[in-house]
């Protein structure tokens, strides 16, 4: 008999609030994160507009010395990382050769690459810092984790673009069935905000140039919709095997039944116009976890709000649930775009919309398009009976994650 893989934790730092039921809450009433960038001067750029995170204190999760050593993109992961493990109650000194870490991000220190070259190009700055290649290293949100809380298990970081934090979590599954840990944290960062980057996906018109209404930019959906917004943040479960769990007592949030990993080879940025992998991605998870698709209550979808990206992404779904596809929502026009992040927090709304019984709308889904032509919970959040839910992220270069998260209950004798 394979091993049944349970959640235990969760912790959430988003642009629509910091802690997992803040991030939910402001989901469930419609918030949207979306605003004029703040962080640096976007008067020479066409796109001036993203979805910063918000009053964030990292002194509330990390100690002076490791805020100095840890980019953004590394304290969101770590912050994300401390809630869960606390909500979990785990008991890492007890064996912490069984607890390992498995970190997703797209980007990694992209950002403080740009800030510091620029720094020293204008003569801002005469000297790079030694905690400059520390903070710049996707590996680092794991490895200082490690080193602050004592875990000693697998740690390896994950990076396949947008779906990083779906594929995590089922690297994290695979880890432990083949019997190298008994839990993971499962980690996801991004904070990717930045000159260079933005003028780069603006010239590729993969980003919404709405700067005059920022908070209805992303429409994931919708026949207006032109390009996705970038968001950041941070993300983080803690997985275990569920008699690991129960032996020590743990609450169990949901159970992780299915997930699955496919590559379109199609394309660097456009994912495969036949969505064929996509759907192939969807079948796997679903077949993983031992289900039909008219058994799947809601699906997260990545729906980012690019004009192609959506369709294609809509009739993948056609492919495989036919004339019975559950409602879809896209929970980015409230958090913008994530990335690395993103995963790990869609898969969260999933698991809250099991234990709550609600559906996160779509925001700004006003004007139909007949190629999207699923029931997308429009702008409003809607109660419903939702046992099963799967999550699906979409990456450039071809790559798709799909994970299936279940209400634990139902699987009980």
């Amino acid at each position: 008999m394979k091993k049944r893989l349970v959640i235990t934790g969760m912790g959430a730092v988003t642009p629509i609030g910091i802690g997992t039921e803040a991030y939910w809450e402001g989901l469930i009433s419609g918030v949207c994160g979306i605003d004029r960038i703040t962080r640096f001067d976007t008067s020479g750029l066409a796109v001036k507009i993203a979805a910063e995170v918000k009053g964030f204190d990292p002194e509330t999760y990390i100690s002076a010395k490791l805020i100095r050593e840890m980019d953004l993109f590394q304290q969101y992961a770590y912050a994300a990382a401390d809630e869960a493990l606390n909500q979990s109650k785990y008991p890492i000194q007890e064996n912490p050769h069984r607890l390992g870490i498995l970190m997703g991000t797209a980007m990694d220190g992209v950002a403080a690459i740009a800030e510091t070259q620029d720094g020293l190009s204008t003569g801002k700055t005469k000297k790079v810092s030694p905690r400059f290649v520390p903070k710049i290293l996707g590996n680092l949100a794991a490895a200082q984790l490690s080193i602050a809380k004592g875990i000693y298990g697998p740690s390896y970081t994950l990076n396949t673009a947008c779906s990083s934090g779906g594929d995590a979590l089922a690297m994290a599954a695979t880890i432990i069935t083949s019997g190298q840990a008994d839990a993971m944290v499962v980690m996801g960062g991004e904070s990717s905000l930045c000159p260079i980057v933005l003028g780069s996906l603006a010239q590729a018109k993969a980003l919404s140039k709405n700067n005059e209404q920022p908070k209805t930019a992303c429409r994931p959906f919708d026949a207006d919709r032109d390009g996705f917004v970038m968001g950041e943040g941070g993300g983080a479960l803690i997985l275990e095997t569920e008699e690991h769990a129960l032996a020590r007592g743990a609450e169990i949030l949901a159970e992780l039944a299915g997930y699955a990993n496919t590559s379109d080879g199609y394309h660097v940025t456009s994912p495969d116009p036949s969505g064929t992998g996509a759907a192939a991605c969807m079948n796997i998870a679903l077949s993983m976890a031992e289900l039909m698709p008219e058994e799947i209550d809601y699906i997260n979808a990545h729906g980012t709000s690019t004009p192609l990206g959506d369709s294609i992404e809509t009739g993948a779904i056609r492919k495989v649930f036919e004339n019975q596809a559950p409602p879809v929502s896209s929970t980015k026009g409230a958090t913008g775009h994530l990335m690395g992040a993103g995963g790990i927090t869609e898969t969260i709304a999933c698991i809250k919309a099991i234990q709550t019984g609600v559906l996160p709308p779509t925001l700004n889904y006003e004007t139909p398009d007949p190629k999207c032509d699923l029931d997308y919970v429009p702008n409003t959040a809607r109660k419903a009976s939702v046992q099963i839910a799967m999550s699906n992220a979409l990456g450039f270069g071809g790559q798709n994650s799909s994970i299936i998260v279940r209400n634990y209950k139902t699987n009980t004798i």
